[in-house]
């Protein structure tokens, strides 16, 4: 079975980068992925999605420009960088996958396999 697990969070200040990795295992076909994040008492927010390649990406528009998404398949591994972070940044960031073939990206119910969240806290 498939199972993700996120890296990479931790402590930091604004303006600060951070780069996270989420490694899959079980995975028996490539599908897109994607990076959500959420706070307490709030829906899950779409953040980032790559296509099964790596050749096409999505972002959320407030984010476009500042988080970067991309995957390498040979290392089972997908990434977030996130530059120039902000107190608002601050949340469980949560890795997806998909099992299948669609254009589906910025939605919880489109993946079908979900990480169990890293945390990233942005100090003013």
């Amino acid at each position: 079975q498939v199972q993700l697990v996120e890296s990479g969070g931790g402590l930091v200040q604004t303006g600060d980068s951070l780069s996270l990795s989420c490694t899959a295992s079980g995975i028996t076909g490539w599908y897109g992925m994607g990076w959500f994040r959420q706070a307490p008492g709030q829906e899950r927010e779409f953040v980032a999605a790559v296509s099964w390649s790596g050749s096409s990406t999505y972002y959320k528009d407030s984010l476009k420009g500042r988080f970067f998404i991309s995957r390498e398949n040979a290392k089972n591994t997908m990434y977030l960088q996130m530059n120039n972070l902000q107190p608002e940044d601050a949340d469980v960031y949560y890795c997806a996958a998909k099992s299948h073939c669609d254009d589906d990206v910025d939605y919880v119910s489109d993946y079908d396999h979900w990480g169990e969240g890293t945390r990233v806290i942005v100090s003013s």
